[in-house]
């Protein structure tokens, strides 16, 4: 489908500017939703922020783009899911100083 852009009002031009916006905004969260999906609330997660070493914390929330992550040390970060990567939680770790209860499986 070819559209000639030359053969269209200004108001038809500023109405397909507003539909283009709008239809590439919707794909970059259709494709954040996809990479969200990656992950689940309650995963352990790090990222590393700009001019910062690496971060830990745990996934506590999903956003229209982002995820929050609660870091070990209590700070709050709205992240790319793009960003992270998983953590795969060591058997036994102490989580004396957290908030983290480890329940048993049945």
């Amino acid at each position: 489908m070819t559209i000639d852009i030359d053969q269209l009002s200004k108001a038809e031009l500023i109405d397909l500017n507003h539909r283009i916006v709008e239809r590439l905004r919707f794909l970059d969260q259709m494709r954040a939703h996809v990479e969200m999906l990656d992950f689940k609330i309650g995963d352990r997660v790090t990222f590393q922020p700009p001019g910062q070493g690496p971060l830990e914390g745990m996934l506590t929330r999903y956003n229209k783009k982002t995820v929050t992550v609660i870091t070990d040390t209590g700070q709050r970060w709205n992240v790319s899911p793009t960003l992270l990567r998983k953590i795969k939680p060591v058997k036994g770790t102490n989580t004396a100083g957290s908030n983290v209860v480890m329940l048993n499986k049945y």
